[in-house]
């Protein structure tokens, strides 16, 4: 009952370091991250509230990324800390055998393995896919943000700016050039490939509207016809202009059944599919990479043998189990490629728990203390 307790309690303070590491490295990352999504804000004019929660839908996804490294970190840490105290000392003298406490580490590992199962094959895809749709039913507020000064500015498709300054919601010397036939109703030149430039001296932005002063249009087509037409106001509607922002969906942001079933049905032309091979590769980061977990948890249970071998030397065992790390981080890109590198890939983590448990349980067998 009492060691059913410190196991409890191992289980605990193990989880308990993992997740304010994960949130640590989770926060960072996306600080990193959040500062690219206010281009939103100031390249697309999406407003504030659309940047607050597409960050929080892709901080969901950044989440699995560091949950390896964190489980690592966490363990690692656990376990130098209980022998630098002489804790576990007192549970082999008590007659606690060394496997019991690896088997310990090994169930911790297999709800971080839970965890992360959950995260990549269902939370990550569905909160990136909930993101995308937050762009593609959120609309820029206003072009204002997107406007810098004496600078060519393409964030809308087939339109091209330039204002020479801009105070508040004005403008002066303003250059407006549409290749996308946006503006195709203000010349009566109707051939599809024609440029209309806009030129004015002031301007004022109202929201998705921009208003023109004292200026003149000029349109050109492929054999060079200019036609030019001077206004002293001119009121442009962008409601139906959309930026560059990707609206398409991604792979990572696609559902692990949608993928699955895609490979199943060969159905790779329909939308979300994609490339066979990038398929290939998002299953298995979804769903075999969390397998490498519970291997890390036994590279980590090295650390109690008494041995003094160089080889297991503690910082030798860390560099161990983050070259797994980094071995399946690099490997998983290249297992909808090549044949081999997937079936090492898929292998990889069951030979290393057998082989692996298989040294434990012989060494603890053999040890005394």
């Amino acid at each position: 009952m009492l060691q059913n307790k410190i196991y409890y309690n191992f289980i605990v303070e193990i989880t308990k370091t993992f997740a304010v590491i994960l949130f640590g490295l989770s926060i960072i990352a996306l600080t990193v991250r959040a500062v690219n999504f206010l281009d939103l804000v100031v390249e697309n004019g999406y407003p504030l509230s659309t940047y607050f929660k597409y960050s929080f839908l892709n901080f969901i996804g950044i989440v699995p990324k560091f949950i390896p490294f964190s489980f690592l970190i966490a363990l690692t840490m656990f376990i130098i800390k209980h022998l630098q105290n002489n804790e576990f000392l007192i549970l082999w003298t008590a007659g606690v055998k060394k496997i019991q406490i690896v088997n310990v580490f090994f169930l911790s590992s297999v709800l971080i393995f839970l965890l992360y199962l959950f995260f990549s094959t269902f939370l990550t895809p569905f909160s990136l896919n909930k993101s995308r749709y937050l762009l593609n039913q959120e609309e820029y507020n206003s072009i204002l943000p997107t406007l810098k000064i004496q600078e060519f500015n393409d964030t809308f498709k087939g339109l091209i700016f330039f204002v020479e300054n801009k105070k508040n919601n004005q403008l002066q010397n303003v250059f407006l050039q549409d290749k996308g036939n946006h503006f195709k109703n203000l010349s009566s030149n109707i051939e599809k490939n024609t440029t209309t430039n806009i030129i004015a001296q002031t301007g004022l932005i109202e929201n998705k509207k921009i208003i023109l002063l004292n200026g003149q249009i000029i349109s050109s087509n492929k054999n060079l016809d200019d036609e030019i037409i001077k206004f002293d106001q001119l009121n442009i509607n962008l409601n139906n202009i959309n930026t560059h922002t990707i609206k398409g969906t991604k792979i990572q942001e696609t559902s692990t059944l949608k993928l699955i079933s895609c490979l199943i049905e060969k159905n790779l032309t329909s939308p979300n599919c994609g490339a066979k091979n990038e398929i290939i590769s998002s299953l298995n980061r979804r769903l075999v990479l969390p397998f490498y977990i519970p291997a890390i948890s036994l590279i980590v249970s090295l650390l109690l043998i008494n041995a003094k071998k160089f080889y297991l030397n503690r910082n030798l065992i860390f560099i161990y189990s983050f070259t797994l790390l980094i071995f399946t981080e690099l490997m998983v890109r290249y297992t909808g490629i090549n044949n081999y590198i997937f079936y090492i890939f898929l292998l990889s983590p069951v030979l290393l728990l057998i082989s692996i448990y298989f040294i434990l349980f012989n060494k603890f067998t053999n040890e005394t203390i």
